[in-house]
């Protein structure tokens, strides 16, 4: 499937600010599941971008405006061809024991650990070892996690904020995409699966903002998507954007500036199929 992306981020300040550093994950990566046919970033007021990849292969836009400003605009125009794998079965296909050569065969301990979003609490562990009771599989282990995580928790737009933390999503059993995709991360690896966070985007009508999602490990078949929002395998209408440990790893946009702390951001995403 083809898609033209359009992501615009606007940010208004009562007074001027200055020295706006920012680093930009809008760029989808160029991965077998993938094709990027174009990708055009714009900046406002004007800036020269530099680019790079981060230590989780994320393309990094990055630009700097010193002088004095009221706003800023930046502006992602991307077109992608989407090829998924065909979604794994639902049957045995790797045990606990065959999981504990995962960290050998790819770079996953990152993705074993706690990190800024995620903790491996006794909590967490608990839920995990009821959700998967009687499982011994760690592919089908993984599957009941993401439908205890769907089943367990209510979709309730603006009820968490992008700070929120994994272990009150796991108190107040409700939240959003991203909170959905900490959740089931940190249920993962606290049975030693190895998990990682993927923002991206959905291409649905309803589609206003990017998406969250995860990917796991899973040794001879390597890593494949979920999605604890709707509770599924990933298909031709997830467009991957970034991946990381958690969501401080992929924002989309991230910096710093010198002034007011008071701003207005407005965040516009179009996603049109291409016939």
């Amino acid at each position: 499937m083809k898609y033209d992306i359009l992501h615009r981020t606007r940010y208004d300040y009562p007074s001027p600010v200055r020295d706006s550093f920012n680093d930009v994950r809008l760029q989808p990566m160029p991965i077998p599941e993938q094709t990027v046919d174009s990708f055009l970033l714009r900046v406002l007021p004007a800036a020269r971008l530099t680019h790079f990849k981060d230590f989780y292969s994320n393309w990094v836009n990055h630009f700097e405006i010193i002088e004095p400003h009221t706003y800023l605009l930046i502006e992602a125009q991307s077109r992608v061809i989407t090829r998924p794998p065909a979604p794994l079965p639902v049957e045995k296909l790797c045990s606990f024991e065959q999981m504990k050569e995962a960290p050998n065969i790819e770079r996953c301990y990152d993705y074993l650990q706690p990190s800024h979003f995620v903790e491996l609490s006794p909590e967490a562990w608990k839920f995990a070892l009821d959700a998967i009771e009687g499982v011994e599989d760690a592919w089908l282990a993984v599957l009941a996690l993401m439908n205890a995580v769907y089943t367990g928790f209510k979709y309730e737009s603006k009820s968490t904020h992008v700070q929120t933390h994994m272990r009150d999503v796991l108190v107040d059993r409700r939240g959003v995409c991203q909170d959905f995709a900490h959740l089931l991360i940190g249920l993962c690896r606290s049975l030693k699966i190895p998990a990682r966070y993927v923002s991206g985007y959905l291409a649905t009508e309803a589609a206003s903002a990017t998406h969250a999602w995860v990917e796991v490990f899973i040794p001879g078949h390597g890593w494949r998507g979920l999605d604890p929002t709707h509770n599924r395998q990933l298909d031709g209408t997830y467009i991957k954007l970034a991946n990381g440990r958690d969501y401080a790893d992929v924002s989309p946009v991230s910096g710093n500036y010198r002034g007011t702390i008071d701003h207005k951001m407005e965040v516009t995403v179009r996603i049109t199929p291409v016939s």
